[in-house]
């Protein structure tokens, strides 16, 4: 197959590592389709998209890309292809335009050629204004659609994307996929990409299923999804109850291979022969038509360590005020821009509160003003009973920050890093030691304690990141972006253990792009252009995008629609 990826047999070992990165992975890619590479961390979906790009030598084993070797023959393949890793590398200090005419200088397109090819690229990716801006003034979403440019500068005969879409909200993640599609549609490039997204791999022509280095299944989404048929069941909470409640109750169950939120009700995936869920505070489960995100858990729940979470031992502290955080015409300036403009709001005891918004919509800059991690402009803001602007490190001791990239230090051991955190927090000697060993046992870190944090696997920095910011059992926890970058099951945990904390009584506020995610919150504000879009609860949000065609949006479908809406007025 001289278009496409051959690989036989490939195996990576690194060294010092226990366990193969790769072990024996044999499988073919076709030229002009789109094969998506799906797994939790750890799987081998970097490794292995790296020794097809040439970037790491395999152990053992064969690649061929295109007909070729990517070691001996790679001058040849970089000619041809496009590669576009998880941390793309812009430089933040030039433009836009020097951007591409870097790449274009170090992939050799003549200086004839570029004019029209980059006016093609920034019209393909909706970039042709922002030429003259710096790279590190766009938003997420520019950032990475610029990156997948410069990937197509040389107009490569295969793509390989690592995570394309990881921290981009769902309007951008759409626009990245439109641009694949027409690759593949338009010019019969063959196209390989890494996904946390599975809605992502379901439009996939093909799917790779890694886990711990092995290839499990390849095939079509609906190979994949064919055996779940009458396996899927989806349970309405009765009045008084909550999605949260239902699915907390159903997570940890004999026979349920997953158990989530989506659109108020709790989608349950149950093990073969296993009999349709019941519970008190749902209405009798549906069945419904499976999904390849039903697939991809029923793969690989087996495979994992049931982790049962019961009850989370936290006593936050409460306030006599009546309202956890308040908000009142809030603004953020930086010099002319106006970041956040006069958004208000407010976030009841015992909440999970999202914030929500396209990339560049002004919640990252809502949420640190929140933290007292910066400073505002106008307007009142109380979190915890105390005013920012007055008593803003008053507020801050009695908080919880989980930030997106985790905060942790990677060169200290997981025990060192509690002791720090909760040193900085002010706890010190019995109550120290008690709640350290607390978080170890509640977050299963207890085998991890001595393993440097620079070394855990996604999952673990977040479970870790986490039990940090609980450790002084704080009233408010805030939580940026927690689950970007890390693969679905892990996800699914840390909603799990989100979910007790809550109901445990602490207030929770987060920022997220997943948009199934935000199921879990109580009420969530949607932000764009720095001010309020919208604010309610799920059911409120996906109102909003009620229509005779789509009589049963997602949260996904109100935030788009929500969002093309302001565009449509602003234009």
């Amino acid at each position: 197959m001289n278009g496409g990826i051959l690989v036989d047999a490939l195996h990576k070992q690194f060294a010092g590592a226990a366990t193969p990165a790769l072990a024996g992975l044999s499988f073919a890619a076709r030229p002009g389709a789109i094969t998506g590479l799906v797994g939790p961390d750890g799987a081998g979906k970097t490794t292995l998209i790296r020794i097809v790009a040439g970037l790491l030598l395999a152990s053992a084993g064969s690649v061929r890309l295109l007909g070729l070797d990517p070691v001996a023959d790679l001058h040849l393949v970089r000619q041809r292809i496009g590669y576009m890793p998880q941390k793309f590398g812009l430089y933040e200090d030039l433009t836009v335009q020097e951007n591409l005419g870097l790449y274009a200088d170090l992939q050799g397109v003549p200086v004839a050629e570029r004019s029209a090819r980059f006016e093609r690229l920034m019209k393909m990716t909706g970039l042709l204004p922002f030429l003259s801006r710096l790279a590190g003034k766009l938003s997420g979403g520019m950032k990475q659609k610029l990156g997948l440019a410069c990937a197509l500068i040389k107009s490569p005969d295969f793509l390989l994307l690592d995570e394309p879409t990881v921290g981009v909200d769902p309007i951008s993640r759409r626009e990245l996929w439109r641009i694949v599609d027409d690759l593949v549609r338009e010019h019969g490039i063959g196209v390989l990409v890494a996904t946390a997204y599975l809605d992502e791999a379901a439009r996939c022509d093909e799917v790779i299923l890694l886990d711990h280095g092995e290839l499990l299944e390849q095939g079509s989404p609906a190979t994949f999804v064919a055996p779940l048929r009458g396996r899927v069941f989806e349970l309405t909470p009765t009045r008084g109850s909550s999605p949260r409640r239902v699915q907390a109750e159903l997570a940890d169950r004999d026979g349920i291979l997953d158990a989530t939120v989506r659109s108020g009700r709790v989608r349950v995936v149950v093990a073969e022969h296993a009999v349709a869920p019941v519970v008190d505070d749902a209405e009798q489960g549906t069945p419904v038509p499976a999904s390849f995100e039903d697939a991809f858990m029923a793969h690989l729940a087996p495979r994992r360590e049931r982790v049962r979470l019961g009850s989370v031992a936290i006593e936050p502290a409460t306030t006599s005020d009546s309202l956890a955080v308040r908000v009142r015409d809030l603004s953020k300036r930086f010099g002319d821009f106006e970041a956040v403009r006069g958004v208000s709001f407010d976030v009841r005891p015992g909440e999970i509160f999202g914030l929500l918004g396209p990339n560049g919509a002004g919640k990252s800059t809502t949420f640190r003003m929140l933290c007292g991690l910066s400073s505002i402009t106008s307007g009142e803001a109380t979190v915890a009973g105390r005013d920012l602007r007055s008593a803003g490190k008053a507020a801050r001791v009695r908080l919880g920050y989980m930030a997106q990239k985790f905060s942790l230090y990677g060169s200290l051991s997981v025990l060192e890093n509690l002791r720090f955190f909760g040193t900085a927090y002010g706890l010190s000697g019995k109550r120290l030691r008690a709640r350290i060993e607390a978080a170890l046992s509640q977050f299963d870190l207890e085998t991890r304690a001595k393993q440097p944090a620079g070394d855990l696997p996604g999952g673990y920095k977040q479970r870790l990141a986490m039990a940090a910011a609980l450790l002084h059992e704080p009233e408010i926890l805030f939580l940026d972006e927690p689950t970007s970058g890390v693969d679905p099951i892990a996800r699914r945990e840390f909603w799990r253990r989100i979910n007790a904390v809550a109901l445990a009584g602490t207030t929770v506020v987060v920022t997220t792009h997943f948009m199934e995610e935000a199921e879990y919150c109580d009420r969530m504000l949607i932000m764009s252009r720095g001010a309020e879009l919208a604010i309610g609860t799920p059911a409120e949000i996906r109102a909003l995008a009620r229509t005779a065609d789509r009589p049963d949006p997602t949260i996904e479908d109100a935030f788009i629609a929500l969002a093309e809406r302001q565009e449509a007025v602003v234009a």
